[in-house]
């Protein structure tokens, strides 16, 4: 039987913060590219992290999307 640590240890997303991966995806793509990648209002108009994370933790759907768009960077600088 799985016991959640054994699940979260093939979480990549296991201990990082919501507030994390936004600042990494605004260093890395800039709010513009963020906002095509994902087209949410909270990153096409007058973005902010204080904004962004509410809606996020709001909107599941959202919320997968940046995580996707997280783990896609991840993957782009490991391989490098």
């Amino acid at each position: 039987m799985d016991t959640p640590k054994q699940e979260q240890a093939n979480n990549p997303l296991h201990g990082v913060k919501l507030v994390d991966m936004l600042e990494a995806l605004v260093l890395h793509y800039g709010w513009e590219d963020m906002g095509y990648y994902i087209d949410i209002r909270c990153f096409n108009y007058e973005p902010s992290i204080k904004s962004s994370l509410k809606f996020l933790r709001r909107t599941p759907w959202a919320r997968e999307k940046v995580e996707q768009l997280y783990l896609d960077m991840k993957r782009e600088q490991d391989s490098d």
